[in-house]
């Protein structure tokens, strides 16, 4: 080697050495903000922001099976306490009393500014007769033991009137002093994890440390016939994570040693395949550097979709090491490097246009293929004539390359039958236009359907919210904010009434507007009117006046305290419940307010008739939101980004073949044989029960970019010579090379991949065929 090749291969060695250390900070990520928009609506961002870090995102739902309800309600006690010893939960509760210490104390201190009974009429002698007889009654229930300790304090139920409207018609029965689903199978426990729900890591750590307390009480032997059920998005979130990761392990591998396997066939010498891996290697390290540095985190699909471009980008050594073979490196420069630079100017037109895209999904998979693409074209054209030189040599093309460029001279008689077969398929698409896009997101999950039901399952035994119906509102101030969503609340509260609702969270349950709590401490009366009118009260009733001095007490103590602050939730789970449904931009103030569906009788979550919540709220600035309906229209709109961005790719490709051929003719015989692999494979598709999505659109996109190399390549051949060995050559194994790589994401479990993938697996073998049976002249015998 020369000492020129040695500086170029050192130069070569210490970027890969920079790229590499740039890679080990990056941060990954397997998060559904990957189809989220950069440039949200309000509404969107509401779904952005309860996606990342709303309650519901920090929502684990745990479920104990087995054994017999004595064991189960054991079980539960034992878990709930290792969980909040653990620290990776902010609330964990299971109906225990104990369970609620901290926001029993809070509750029980601020009870005159939260409870929205207070009112000047009920400290009236019939007022303060009928709240503290309801009082008693509750008392002398099967649930009384809970408030029997606070009865001289709250004689007038406040504790009871905050903590019915909390959880409205949804309360988990309880049966030994637990929570259980209401088949008494299953005791029930409902968390909140420390972690958000954008962090992957913090939420996998919280499941783990669930299973090892979990796994911690099978050594008790009346526990160990038990499981542990859980659920989540923060579960969902993680389980998608691993399964992407496991994926791409998987296709990377199955890529590399197929690919690698080629390779040294038809290299035969480890030294050419050690250079030919040169600019895959540049290209895959520069793409995942250059998409942290734009978006400060990659995709594990983003990763996917580059493991599938391994395939792509060892072309261009393969077209070197073949090509110059026989030519030696300075004709192959002046000869098949301007195709070459041509291919890769084609590819960069269509993946450009994903740069444009309003999501960071597209735009990652446009920032990875360019940055890929440049940087293993650069290299191939720059580094490898330097280190390699003229002294690599390929081994002549085998039997299978001659015999299947044979072919090529009977190549044009699948012209008219390839040409029926896509008009039919057009016409097909036609009539299909209707059916033919997949709207639906839910059709790129992870989450499959044993996962779905026991989520339902889960969440209609808990009562907790699913996060599809919420009401926004949001105003300039954070008190303006809670005042607006104080009376969404009073416009809900008759949904709940009359059926159409279970019930609904709002922050102002813990942190009322300062006018509200004015409003409730202006109504406790002064002490020596207090007493009076609870003398006149209980007049004659069991409980005499004089015991109640506590009560009074209190009572005299709030009508002098302070407003409640958000401060003073700090310690209790309401503060994270106020700040996961409130949020800030600016002087901007948003609460969200999530809605219950009333259970069926079958366990399942009714839905929630969207018109008569609009018609409730008509009048105030609160808006209705069903985020599956809002996922579904944004799936739309990326759809039709898609469309229009695949579009716009295959133009400017087409733009810049036209203005490079200068002729009609030859732009045509080129562009055919793609828009008919296009139309083959929707076709295709769609025959075979898929509806297009946008990432199949991505793959139709590629096939365009790649296919079009090999039109340009079937271009420049000889009129009556055809192409030339070594050519047809290099692009054979260039296709089986993007084959394996895209073959490999066609047969992923992730949809996401595969979608991708089952397109351009295909395609480029259809465009291979279409290019040599348009572009391939009839040869002279069978004129």
């Amino acid at each position: 080697m020369t000492r020129t090749a040695v500086k170029v291969l050192l130069l070569w060695l210490l970027a890969m050495i920079a790229g590499v250390a740039w890679i080990t900070q990056t941060r990954f990520t397997a998060d559904m903000s990957f189809f989220l928009p950069a440039d949200p609506s309000p509404q969107q961002e509401v779904l952005v922001g309860q996606m990342k870090d709303g309650a519901v995102s920090r929502l684990l739902m745990l479920g104990i099976e087995g054994g017999d309800e004595a064991s189960r309600a054991r079980a539960s006690m034992a878990l709930r306490q290792a969980l909040i010893d653990g620290g990776h939960f902010l609330s964990v509760q299971n109906g225990e009393v104990e369970g609620l210490q901290a926001e029993r104390d809070f509750l029980l201190r601020y009870r005159y500014h939260l409870s929205p009974a207070v009112a000047p009429q009920r400290f009236t002698s019939e007022g303060l007769r009928e709240s503290i007889d309801k009082t008693i009654g509750v008392v002398s229930s099967p649930v009384g033991y809970l408030f029997k300790p606070y009865l001289l304090q709250d004689p007038t139920g406040e504790m009871i009137e905050i903590l019915s409207r909390l959880h409205p018609g949804s309360e988990p029965e309880t049966r030994q002093g637990v929570w259980m689903s209401r088949d008494g199978q299953r005791a029930l426990l409902l968390t909140q994890t420390r972690a958000s729900g954008a962090d992957t890591d913090g939420q996998e750590q919280a499941m783990e440390a669930a299973r090892a307390a979990f796994a911690g009480l099978q050594t008790d032997p009346a526990l160990r016939g038990l499981s542990l059920t859980m659920s989540g998005p923060g579960l969902f979130a993680v389980k998608a994570r691993e399964s992407i990761r496991s994926e791409i392990s998987r296709i990377s591998l199955m890529s590399s040693i197929g690919i690698g396997l080629l390779l040294l066939w038809i290299y035969r010498s480890p030294r050419a395949m050690a250079f030919g891996l040169l600019p895959v290697t540049a290209g895959t390290v520069a793409a995942i550097v250059a998409v942290d540095l734009v978006f400060g985190t990659v995709h594990g699909i983003t990763i996917g979709f580059g493991a599938a471009l391994i395939g792509e980008s060892v072309d261009y050594a393969i077209y070197f090491f073949v090509q110059s073979g026989r030519v030696g490196i300075q004709a192959w420069r002046e000869s098949f490097w301007p195709t070459i630079r041509l291919g890769v100017m084609t590819s960069i037109a269509g993946f450009g246009a994903l740069l444009f895209a309003g999501f960071p999904g597209l735009a990652q998979l446009g920032v990875y293929a360019l940055a890929g693409i440049i940087t293993a074209a650069l290299v191939t054209r720059f580094v490898l004539p330097a280190v390699a030189g003229e002294g690599v040599r390929v081994a002549p093309t085998g039997p299978l390359a001659h015999t299947t460029q044979r072919w090529l001279d009977h190549a044009w008689r699948l012209r008219w039958p390839m040409l029926v077969l896509a008009f039919v398929a057009l016409a097909y698409l036609v009539q299909q236009r209707d059916t033919l896009w997949g709207r639906d997101l839910s059709a790129l999950s992870t989450v499959t359907d044993e996962e779905a039901q026991v989520d339902a399952r889960l969440r209609a035994d808990i009562g907790a919210p699913d996060a599809r119906y919420m009401v926004l509102v949001s105003a300039p101030g954070r008190e303006a904010a809670l005042e607006a969503a104080e009376e969404a609340s009073r416009r809900l509260d008759g949904l709940v009434a009359s059926g159409d609702m279970a019930g609904y969270d709002s922050p102002t349950r813990f942190l009322p507007s300062e006018q509200v709590q004015r409003q409730r401490l202006d109504s406790l009366p002064p002490a020596q009117a207090m007493r009076a009118e609870l003398q006149r009260a209980l007049e004659g009733a069991p409980l005499s006046a004089s015991r109640l001095e506590p009560f009074l007490q209190a009572v005299e103590a709030a009508r002098h305290s302070p407003l409640l602050q958000r401060s003073d939730l700090d310690g209790t789970a309401m503060a994270l419940a106020v700040d996961s449904l409130m949020s800030q931009s600016g002087d901007q103030w948003s609460i969200v307010l999530p809605l219950r569906p009333t259970v069926l009788d079958d366990g399942q979550p009714s839905d929630i008739d969207g018109a008569r919540v609009r018609q409730a709220l008509d009048g105030t600035s609160a808006l209705f939101i069903d985020l599956k309906a809002e996922f579904e229209s944004l799936y739309a709109d990326y759809l039709g980004q898609a469309i229009a961005l695949s579009l716009a790719g295959v133009a400017l490709i087409t733009l810049m073949l036209a203005f490079t051929l200068r002729s009609l003719r030859r732009l045509v015989r080129m562009m055919l044989p793609l828009f008919m692999t296009v139309v083959l494979l929707m076709a295709g598709l769609h025959l075979g029960g898929s509806s297009i999505n946008m990432l199949h659109l991505v793959g139709l996109l590629m096939v365009v970019a790649v296919g079009s190399n090999y039109t340009l390549f079937f271009d420049t051949m000889d009129e009556d010579g055809g192409l030339a060995p070594d050519v047809w050559s290099s692009m054979t194994v260039a296709v089986v090379t993007t084959l394996i790589g895209f073959g490999a994401l066609a047969v992923s479990h992730v949809p996401v991949l595969r979608s991708i993938g089952g397109v351009v697996a295909p395609g480029v073998v259809i465009v291979l065929v279409l290019a040599a049976a348009f572009i391939t002249p009839r040869r002279v015998s069978d004129r």
